[in-house]
C-alpha cells in the first residue's frame, strides 16, 4: 500500500481476521469507492460502501487475455474503481501479474494493455535466457519441482518475459490512498484435494500467504522458508512472479494431456544438444542437487561430487532422451522395446556399468504405465552418480519429479506447531505441494468468501473451457456442505449450451453473485462454438489478430451490461443500509 516496506514477523498467524496492512488498505480503497459511487450518482454513506469482489477464473490465455479486455472496459465505464477485490485463478493471475507490475495501472490501463498485448505478440524468452532462469531455480531454492519446470519451459512462452519482481515488491509500487484493487492469487493444498478437505483454500495476497478458511497465515516474503513450531528457522528467498503465475497456472489439460505436453517440452528443451555441451563447457563440474531434499541435506555428499569428474556426458545426454522418448511412447501406446535395450546396452558399456538381466521389460500390459515408473526410477538411480555438469543433473531432477508427479512443493510453515484451531492433517508433513485451483473449483470464490473480507457483491467472470456454470453451481455445492453462506444457483434448461450474458444469483443473507460467462449469445451470436473452437485452453500463444478479437469480445460483456452491473451496486448499496 506504500513504498515503505512493513517489518516481517517470521512468525505464524493464526486468527480469523485480517492482518493489519490489509484493514488499512480496505479502509482507504472504501474511501476512495464512496467517490466513485458518487460519480455513478450512486448516494450513499461511507457505512453503506458496498464490499466488491471481481473474480477471474482459470482458463490459461484466454482467461488472462479476457479478463484484460474486461478490466479496460470496466475502467471505461467508470465499474472499475467501485471494485474492492481483484481475486484470480489459474490464467488470470498471469494478468494479474502483468497488471501490478505497472505502479497505479488503473489509472492508465489503456496504455497498460497496449504494452501487454504489445508483448503478448513479440517473441519468446531465448533459450539462453531460459536455461539460466532454470539454473537459478535449481540451486537457489530449497525445492526443485515440476512448477519451476513449467514456470520457464510453459509460462515463459505464454506471457513471453521472466519477470523476477516479488509480489511484495510490485504492491510497495502502488500509491497509498488505494487507487486499485486488492490483488488475491489463489492455490490449492494437493494433499488436502486428496482428502476432500475444507482446508484446501490457499491465497497469497502482498501481505500474507495461508489458509483462507482455516486462518493460518505467514507473511508472504516468508512464504517457502522453514518454520518450525510457528517460528521462522531458515529463510528462503521470496519467489518470483515468473514462479507464482506457474504455481498458480498449471491445471490446463486433464494429467495425461499434461504429462504428454511436459514431456514434449522437456524434450525440446533438452534437444539443442550442442548448445547444452556449450553450457557444459562454461564450468567445472558442479555438485548435484537432488529433486526433493533442501540443501542442508546435502551437505555430507557435497565434497564426493564435486571433485568427480563426470563420466561420459555423451552418452548421459543420450540415455536421459532416451527415458524422456520412452515415457512419451508409453503415453502414446508406442512400442518402447528398442529405446529400452539402447538404454540398458548405453548404460552397461559406460565405466562401472553392468547388466541387470532382471531388468523390467515394458510390455504391453495394462500395469504399463506403472512399470515405466519403476523402469525411469530404477535408470534414474544408475545414472545419479555418473553426472556432474548442472544441466544434466538438472535433466535427471526434471525425470524424477515427472515420474513422482512434484508440484510446488514448499516447507510446510505449520509443521509441528500444537494449534487446536488448525486441523492435524496441516501440522504433520514437513512439506505441502501447492497446485492449480482449477484442479477443484476454476475460480477464487473462497477467498472473498472469508467472513472477515464482508463481500457483498460478487462479480464472476467466466473464461473455463466447457460449462460456463461448472464454476458457481460448484461454489453454490461446496458453500452448503462448508455452511458458508451463498445464494442458491438454478440455471435455466438449455443454457449451458446457449448462454446469455449476464445471470444474477441473490439469497437471504449472502452476497449477491453476477456470473458473466465469456462466450455467450450475446456477444458471439449463434458463432459460440466457433469462438470456443478457437480458443481453447491447451494451445500455443495467441497471434496478435487473436489477442485483440479477444480483448474486444471479453469487454463487449461489460460495455452491454453497464445498466444491470450499476442495478446491482446500487441493490448492494440499499441491502448494506437495510442491515445497518
Amino acid at each position: 500500500m506504500s513504498a515503505s516496506k512493513p517489518q516481517k514477523s517470521g512468525k505464524v498467524r493464526i486468527e480469523p481476521s485480517l492482518n493489519k496492512e490489509e484493514e488499512e488498505f480496505v479502509d482507504g480503497r472504501r474511501k476512495s469507492v464512496l467517490e466513485s459511487l458518487k460519480k455513478l450518482q450512486i448516494q450513499c454513506s461511507q457505512n453503506e460502501v458496498p464490499n466488491i469482489a471481481l473474480l477471474g477464473s482459470g482458463g490459461g490465455q484466454r482467461a488472462m487475455v479476457g479478463l484484460l479486455g474486461s478490466l479496460v472496459q470496466l475502467q471505461k465505464t467508470g465499474l472499475l474503481d467501485c471494485v474492492l477485490y481483484l481475486s484470480g485463478v489459474s490464467g488470470s493471475t498471469w494478468c494479474m501479474a502483468s497488471l501490478y507490475k505497472e505502479p497505479d495501472w488503473s489509472t492508465k490501463l489503456e496504455t497498460v494493455k497496449d504494452k501487454i498485448i504489445k508483448r503478448l505478440s513479440g517473441p519468446e524468452v531465448s533459450w539462453t535466457n531460459a536455461v539460466s532462469k532454470l539454473k537459478k531455480y535449481y540451486y537457489e531454492k530449497d525445492f526443485f519441482s515440476l512448477t519451476d519446470v513449467w514456470a520457464v519451459m510453459f509460462i515463459t512462452s505464454c506471457v513471453k518475459e521472466i519477470d523476477e519482481h516479488t509480489l511484495t515488491e510490485q504492491w510497495s509500487q502502488q500509491s497509498k490512498d488505494g487507487k486499485v484493487p486488492f490483488p488475491i492469487y489463489t492455490v490449492i493444498d494437493k494433499k488436502c484435494k486428496q482428502h476432500d478437505n475444507r482446508d484446501s483454500w490457499f491465497e497469497i495476497t502482498p501481505h500474507e500467504a495461508g489458509y483462507s478458511l482455516t486462518g493460518a497465515f505467514v507473511d508472504t516474503s516468508n512464504f517457502g522458508s522453514k518454520f518450525h513450531q510457528g517460528s521462522q528457522t531458515n529463510q528462503q528467498d521470496e519467489f518470483d512472479m515468473l514462479y507464482l503465475q506457474a504455481l498458480c497456472g498449471s491445471a490446463l489439460a486433464d494429467e495425461v494431456e499434461i504429462k504428454k505436453f511436459l514431456w514434449q517440452k522437456i524434450k525440446d528443451f533438452f534437444q539443442q544438444k550442442e548448445t547444452i555441451f556449450q553450457e557444459m563447457r562454461k564450468e567445472q563440474p558442479e555438485r548435484s542437487k537432488e529433486a526433493i531434499k533442501p540443501p542442508e541435506a546435502q551437505l555430507d555428499r557435497m565434497s564426493d561430487r564435486r571433485q568427480q569428474d563426470p563420466k561420459s556426458p555423451d552418452e548421459c545426454y543420450q540415455v536421459l532422451m532416451n527415458l524422456v522418448d520412452m515415457n512419451l511412447s508409453v503415453l502414446t501406446g508406442e512400442d518402447t522395446s528398442a529405446l529400452d535395450e539402447s538404454i540398458r546396452t548405453t548404460l552397461n558399456d559406460l565405466p562401472g556399468g553392468k547388466s541387470h538381466e532382471d531388468r523390467l521389460r515394458i510390455a504391453h500390459t495394462k500395469t504399463e504405465k506403472l512399470n515405466v515408473k519403476s523402469y525411469t526410477t530404477d535408470e534414474y538411480n544408475r545414472l545419479s552418480d555418473r553426472i556432474g555438469f548442472w544441466i544434466l543433473d538438472a535433466w535427471m531432477s526434471i525425470i524424477n519429479c515427472m515420474n513422482q508427479w512434484i508440484w510446488g512443493r514448499n516447507h510446510n510453515f505449520l509443521h509441528n506447531m500444537t494449534d487446536e484451531a488448525v486441523p492435524s492433517t496441516l501440522l504433520e508433513t514437513e512439506t505441502r505441494d501447492f497446485e492449480d485451483t482449477g484442479l477443484l473449483l476454476n475460480s477464487p470464490y473462497f477467498s472473498v468468501l472469508r467472513k472477515e473480507r464482508n463481500i457483498d457483491l460478487i462479480i464472476s467472470l467466466d473464461f473455463s473451457e466447457g460449462d460456463p456454470f461448472m464454476t458457481v453451481k460448484e461454489a453454490a455445492k461446496t458453500c452448503k456442505e462448508l455452511n458458508i453462506p451463498f445464494p442458491e444457483v438454478n440455471i435455466p434448461s438449455g443454457h449451458s449450451e446457449k448462454p446469455k450474458d449476464f445471470y444474477v444469483f441473490k439469497g437471504k443473507n449472502t452476497p449477491t453473485v453476477i456470473h458473466i460467462p465469456l462466450f455467450n449469445v450475446v456477444n458471439c451470436g449463434d458463432k459460440i462454438e466457433d469462438w470456443r473452437k478457437n480458443y481453447k485452453t491447451f494451445q500455443g500463444p495467441y497471434s496478435a489478430k487473436m489477442i485483440t478479437d479477444l480483448v474486444e469480445v471479453a469487454g463487449k460483456n461489460i460495455t452491454n451490461n453497464r445498466g444491470k452491473l450499476l442495478e446491482q451496486i446500487r441493490a448492494a448499496v440499499g441491502q448494506k443500509g437495510s442491515r445497518r
